[in-house]
């Protein structure tokens, strides 16, 4: 039978394997044979399997470091009986055996033929494995109690240019790497085994048949269900790899036939079987429908049955798109992501169009009211998503051109640009030809490439030839989509609008334009534009047209949609309105927003309570030109207060630098008792190009600062500075990655009476789950220092806040819980070693994990004093991580002061950091999206 499937199946691989078992289910014995046909135009010399199981076998591996930049360890702290690896092998040409030129712990794998291999002609492969399963919370695949998941084990071949070799390893993307191969698999398992797979069973634990895409099989002691779809044309079997509650197959039984029947509309095929994995359901279900769930309370957006629809119209859609295109995903991952987002977008216009983004949350009450109706994100539609997800990351310049490849893209990205623009682009393109046209042309492009790879470039080719409008798309997968529509003034003559629509490239894309009468009447009017101007104006009848609208419901992907909106009437003819709102929201491009909100404040006993508001642009997105100013009411003096700041960034799409900003800021608060101080600052700061997917990021800054500061008489009398001014330049590298995080500054500070240099290099290691050493070095030097006093001096135990720019919640405070608080700058000793440093000093931080919370710390360094001789100090002590990096408490236990837990005031020798920034939270919390 073997032979004869061989001979049926021409130009097309062969894999026949046996597979058997062990008790234990963690080893897997293999007998395959391979029959590989050389499809290429050139002959071959060697041959290359891939060997994937080995990207499991060690710290090290493309898989390891690609799990780590999604911070997860789990991988890197795998016991060796968790991980995966090929034990043994012998492969065999024609019963001679073959000596393999790399070992077998490689993932690519290369064998030396000993005669070429022509054009058209195959050769058949014996070989002979045992390997080892990894866990399955890797990846998703391998073993566990409850089952094994079997894809990317197997040794199969990778079909290559042959001048060209290109080593491929494993990343867990999902990428085809045997499409269109006849598959024969046989297993031997363990009695009261159940085994699916997305392969026809002939047999109890017997598969066979072609596959487009790669083989999956689930080996589980229980049966997972199955529903079959069976209405007019459409006659396919789902098979699960998990278990359905009895209420989520009832649901399935319900929409499933309206999932399929509604994909076949648009792609014009369906298999006849779909194997839906665990894994797969986790990576394709739909975004942002989950409830909320908060310590014991829990909020449902959508109904049960809604998710269901939801999740599987998109789960459903990717399956049938996997399993009747042949891409390669690393570089046209694009392709059948945005189809999916296509398709998607069709069924919300379709079944949705109505439903708001936060499903139910904004009808929530609170003591008998709705806050959230106070916010827009309560009236944005759940169709809106695939733009504002897009619009979030492109305006922190974190976006990714289209074409870029998969596994460089960010994960944030893989869904705003690789699904969601595209899918967006596809939406547009298919509005303005016709949505019948557009899945025409889909349908027939499926139907001539079946079992066949393609280039969808060829796709693109051909929407241009049926709609030359659409032509701009090639370009777009080349470069960031920077195109932005905006309506610059319209005029009214005669019964007309004579509107100017102004475009920032020169590419031949058509604009949509919407207006709105004071009875809520729509017409839509579809704008050409060609690539000799880049400006278009358009005349259409006036009637009584109140609002003009370009591209209304984010229907293209733009760089900015604010300027997307005109008033024809009123007092904001020809301008956009202006809205008051309480609390950052999403932005409405259709206002200018201006956020008021109230704010309080403690300062110690100086100021007591601050009350006031601020008042800012920036919503959720962030924008080009922000300011923020906060007026303030202190409490304690009786006096204004408050603070100001406005700044303008330049983010240029292609550059080494992510953004440029530009800005001015002004502050008068009180430092100490009836004492004030303003400070006026001018400063710029560059962020250099970071790959999203990377956790390293560069700057440079440079700022210019003028202070002044009232002076009580002692203060005047001990000398101490009313004005002065700072200037600073700075470098800065960080990279935050999981087990190695590390970063290094140096920047340089100077005055009238003094210069000093400073630098900083920071380690902390993950030596274990949860368990991290760190390391601090620090550095500071004065090349020249005629100062009065010691302001501007290096702290050992605490720092000198003269620029104000750290968070002390006491400025001058020398006593009491205020007085407490650590910053860990300058020398960072913990204990209260007395003294400053006016020439330099050296100084390194270690603290080590001991048990869950608790920590040991050490400090020791070296300074110099003018006049005085070089001294050495040290402290050590325990630190309890409260939450951490934000709030936590060093007991100070052996320093140079002496044994400090029996000085009698060992109170007030504890110290604590205290770190209430939201913005550093929402940092870390996003790492490993982008």
């Amino acid at each position: 039978m073997f032979f004869g499937i061989v001979q049926v199946s021409a130009q097309k691989d062969s894999i026949y394997i046996e597979a058997k078992l062990s008790s234990d289910k963690k080893i897997l014995d293999v007998s395959q044979e391979v029959v590989y046909y050389n499809n290429s135009s050139k002959e071959l010399r060697t041959i290359k399997l891939l060997n994937w199981v080995s990207a499991y076998q060690r710290r090290g591996t493309s898989l390891v470091y690609r799990k780590l930049e999604d911070r997860n360890t789990d991988l890197h702290f795998a016991k060796p009986e968790q991980l995966g690896k090929l034990l043994q092998l012998t492969i065999k040409d024609n019963d001679n055996a073959i000596v393999l030129s790399d070992n077998i712990s490689s993932e690519n794998l290369f064998i030396p033929l000993d005669e070429p291999l022509q054009p058209g002609k195959s050769i058949r492969l014996k070989l002979q494995y045992q390997m080892q399963l990894p866990d399955k919370r890797f990846t998703g695949y391998g073993t566990s109690g409850k089952n094994i998941a079997l894809k990317y084990f197997f040794i199969v071949p990778d079909h290559f240019d042959p001048d060209n070799i290109v080593k491929r390893n494993y990343h867990d993307i999902e990428e085809s790497i045997s499409f269109n191969t006849y598959w024969t698999v046989n297993f031997d398992l363990p009695p009261t085994t159940f085994i699916e797979s997305n392969l026809h069973k002939t047999e109890n634990n017997s598969f066979k048949g072609y596959l487009d895409s790669d083989p999956e099989f689930l080996i589980s002691q229980n049966e997972y269900p199955s529903i079959k779809v069976q209405t007019g044309e459409i006659n396919t079997e789902i098979q699960f790899g998990y278990p359905l509650t009895p209420q989520e197959k009832e649901n399935l039984e319900f929409y499933l036939p309206l999932h399929l029947k509604f994909i076949k509309e648009q792609v014009g095929h369906l298999p006849e079987r779909l194997f839906i994995s665990e894994k797969f359901r986790a990576d394709e279900d739909f975004f942002g429908n989950n409830d909320i769930t908060f310590w014991k309370f829990k909020f449902q957006l959508f109904s049960d049955a809604e998710k269901v629809d939801l999740d599987y119209l998109g789960i459903i859609a990717k399956k049938v798109l996997d399993e009747s295109i042949i891409t390669d995903k690393q570089d046209n991952h694009w392709f059948k992501n945005g189809l999916k987002s296509y398709i998607e977008i069709q069924y919300l216009k379709k079944f949705y169009g109505e439903t708001k983004l936060l499903g139910k949350l904004p009808e929530a009450r609170i003591l008998g009211i709705k806050p959230l109706k106070l916010f827009h994100a309560s009236n944005v539609k759940l169709i809106d998503r695939y733009g504002l997800a897009y619009q979030y990351i492109m305006s922190q310049n974190l976006d990714q051109k289209i074409g870029e490849k998969f596994a460089v893209l960010s994960n944030f990205n893989v869904m705003a640009i690789s699904s969601f623009e595209t899918g967006s682009l596809f939406n547009y393109s298919a509005d303005k030809m016709g949505y019948e046209n557009f899945n025409d042309l889909l349908k027939s492009y499926i139907a001539k490439n079946t079992d066949r790879q393609v280039d969808p470039k060829d796709f693109l080719k051909n929407l241009a030839d049926r709609d030359n409008r659409t032509s701009y798309l090639t370009d777009f997968l080349k470069q960031k989509n920077r195109v932005n529509f905006k309506l610059q003034k319209f005029k009214k003559q005669d019964d007309s609008l004579h509107i100017k629509i102004n475009k920032n490239t020169l590419s031949p894309i058509p604009v949509k334009l919407e207006t709105k009468t004071t009875e809520e009447e729509k017409k839509e009017y579809w704008v050409e534009t060609d690539g000799s101007e880049m400006t278009k104006t358009v005349s259409i009848p006036a009637l009584d047209i109140y609002k003009i609208t370009l591209n209304n419901d984010y229907i293209f992907p733009e760089s900015t949609y604010r300027d997307n909106f005109l008033y024809s009437k009123g007092l904001f003819s020809n301008a956009k309105k202006i809205k008051l709102k309480l609390i950052k929201d999403i932005p409405n491009p259709e206002f200018n927003e201006i956020y008021i909100s109230p704010r309080i404040r403690f300062n110690n006993t100086y100021d007591k309570f601050l009350l006031g508001f601020n008042l800012k642009n920036q919503s959720f997105f962030d924008q080009k030109f922000l300011y923020s100013f906060t007026p303030t009411y202190s409490t304690g003096t009786g006096k204004l207060t408050g603070s100001g700041a406005v700044s303008y960034s330049f983010l240029p799409a292609e550059s080494i630098i992510r953004s440029l900003t530009f800005g001015v800021s002004a502050a008068y608060f009180h430092y100490d008792y009836n004492l004030a101080y303003r400070k006026g600052s001018i400063f710029s700061n560059i962020n250099f190009r970071k790959n999203p997917r990377s956790t390293v990021s560069r700057g440079i800054s440079a700022s210019y600062n003028y202070f002044e500061r009232d002076l009580s008489p002692l203060r005047a009398a001990n000398g101490d500075y009313d004005k002065y001014n700072l200037w600073s330049v700075g470098y800065g590298y960080t990279d935050s990655q999981m087990i190695h995080e590390k970063s290094f500054s140096i920047s340089t500070q100077g005055m009238e009476d003094f210069n000093k240099i400073t630098a900083e290099g920071f380690y902390r290691w993950e030596f274990a789950p949860r368990q991290k050493l760190s390391l601090r070095v620090f550095a500071g030097y004065f090349a020249r220092n005629e100062t009065r006093n010691n302001t501007f001096n290096y702290g050992i135990s605490r720092v000198s806040n003269y620029s104000f720019s750290y968070n002390l919640l006491g400025e001058s405070a020398n006593s009491g819980l205020l007085s407490q608080q650590f910053i860990l700058a300058d020398g960072g000793f913990k204990s209260f070693i007395p003294g400053t440093v006016n020439q330099w000093i050296t100084s390194i931080n270690v603290d080590t994990s001991v048990w869950k919370i608790f920590h040991i710390y050490a400090d020791g360094g070296i300074y110099k004093n003018k006049n005085y001789p070089t001294k050495f100090i040290w402290d050590s002590g325990i630190k309890i991580k409260i939450v951490p990096d934000f709030l936590e408490v060093y007991f100070p236990i052996q320093s140079s002061l002496g044994f400090e837990p029996a000085f009698k005031d060992y109170g007030r020798r504890i110290r604590y950091t205290l770190v209430l920034n939201l913005g550093s939270i929402i940092n870390a919390a996003r790492r490993g999206w982008y």
